[in-house]
């Protein structure tokens, strides 16, 4: 019985694979073997060290501008720009009386002068008829008699009413065609400020809504058609008109600068009969009751 439980055993055993010796696995081999000895890392040189001019480049450059600060260089530069022509425009009326001569000056500012003699003279009439009104016995009969007055000297400046009086008589002569409008509507404006009372050019009056405009070579003043040699009847102080336009810089330069030649006559009588027809305003009306 024991022999034969034994050889189905055997036979087993002769079937089954021959056992296979255990290895001692190579990573644990390799963990035994002695570590190298690791060698020192070189130590890197030593940076060259920066001067505070290299450290402030380094530091501004590449810039880092944020939205805000980007926003407000703008604006600052706006402003400079704007500051700068600014300035610009100054220094050339500055250079213009810098260059001037003594007798020159001196004319300016007697012109400035009898521009605020007449606003001082203006004043004093209008708190005479004021001190009138308010002492004549008759304060209708006075008033009425500075309305009719003062609807002479309206009717003056709305250019419905011909005048008289001492003034200058100005001639621009242009040959070359140079003269356009804008200078001429300089001319009117200067005049205006040293105390014209009436203005007349080429038989077209001139009043506060006025308006010259180029056409072609010569101007329109109001829609009525101009031509050369223009022709200025003004009313007003001479003493106070001629020199005005005569200033550094000022009307008669700029036209002889277009090669015009320009011509001022002072006299006791000029006579200004352009008139304007009266026209009623389309939508203001007086505010006095």
């Amino acid at each position: 019985m024991s022999d034969a439980k034994d050889e189905p055993e055997n036979r087993l055993r002769k079937e089954l694979p021959e056992e296979v010796p255990a290895t001692i696995p190579e990573a644990a081999d390799e963990a035994t073997e002695a570590k190298p000895e690791e060698t020192p890392a070189e130590t890197p040189e030593e940076a060259p060290r920066l001067t505070g001019r290299q450290r402030l480049v380094q530091g501004l450059w590449p810039p880092r501008v944020s939205r805000a600060q980007l926003i407000v260089a703008v604006l600052l530069f706006g402003l400079g720009f704007g500051l700068a022509v600014q300035v610009a425009s100054n220094s050339d009326s500055d250079s213009a009386l810098r260059g001037a001569r003594q007798e020159d000056l001196v004319r300016i500012l007697d012109e400035l002068d009898d521009r605020t003699q007449r606003l001082e003279d203006e004043k004093q009439g209008l708190q005479k008829q004021r001190d009138e009104l308010e002492n004549s016995s008759d304060q209708a009969e006075e008033a009425r008699k500075q309305t009719v007055e003062k609807e002479k000297q309206l009717g003056i400046l709305a250019g419905t009413v011909a005048a008289q009086g001492p003034g200058i008589t100005m001639t621009i002569d242009d040959t070359k065609g140079t003269v356009q409008a804008d200078m001429l509507l300089d001319a009117v404006q200067e005049l205006r400020a040293a105390g014209a009372e009436a203005i007349q050019v080429n038989g077209v009056r001139v009043v506060a809504s006025t308006y010259l405009s180029d056409s072609g070579k010569s101007v329109s003043v109001d829609g009525n058609k101009i031509n050369a040699p223009y022709r200025f009847k003004v009313i007003g102080k001479p003493e106070d008109l001629e020199p005005a336009l005569n200033i550094p810089g000022g009307v008669v330069q700029t036209l002889e600068k277009e090669q015009a030649t320009v011509t001022v006559d002072r006299s006791n009588k000029i006579v200004v009969d352009a008139l304007r027809a009266a026209k009623r305003p389309d939508y203001a009306r007086s505010s006095s009751q």
